[in-house]
């Protein structure tokens, strides 16, 4: 079996470059909780916007939710900013199946209806279930099923990659 080496940091400071060519002047970052937030966090910093990031939660709106439940959710939807009218850039860590981007995105229109929305991501790694596309990817992998690609992060805010094996 073939070992996937990615390199968190070098694809985040793809992301940076790409999200800075997504986001209008006014345009505001939201993160899909918890690798998505992450991002959103720390591209807010790095692209010296005003206020902080969103966070959104998938936990109310998934499709699972009757089998899962708020178990293991750990994050609830922040946003500081006004949704209506505005342009925002929705950050995830790894694109797959396209499920938690539709409850996300479910989960923003709660909030209000913004003008647009992008989608950036770390990793594109195929596999959609919905007919869900990123604006930008950083890079795109293959990985079998039984494999799950996650974004860590230390405490020291650096960013790494997790494989692992699906139960």
């Amino acid at each position: 079996m073939t070992q996937l080496a990615l390199d968190a940091e070098a694809l985040y400071r793809e992301l940076l470059r790409g999200v800075r060519g997504l986001l209008p002047p006014d345009g505001r970052l939201a993160g899909v909780a918890s690798g998505g937030a992450w991002l959103a966090q720390r591209l807010q910093q790095d692209l010296g916007l005003p206020g902080s990031a969103g966070t959104l939660s998938s936990a109310m709106h998934r499709d699972d939710f009757a089998q899962r439940g708020l178990a293991g959710t750990g994050s609830q939807t922040q946003l500081g900013f006004d949704v209506n009218g505005a342009h925002i850039v929705l950050l995830d860590d790894v694109l797959y199946t396209g499920r938690t981007i539709r409850a996300v995105l479910n989960e923003l229109f709660d909030y209000g209806r913004p003008a647009g929305v992008k989608l950036a991501v770390l990793v594109d790694r195929g596999g959609r279930e919905l007919p869900v596309q990123a604006d930008f990817a950083a890079a795109r992998v293959a990985l079998p099923e039984s494999q799950s690609l996650a974004l860590a992060r230390s405490d020291a805010g650096v960013f790494s990659f997790r494989v692992e094996g699906r139960a």
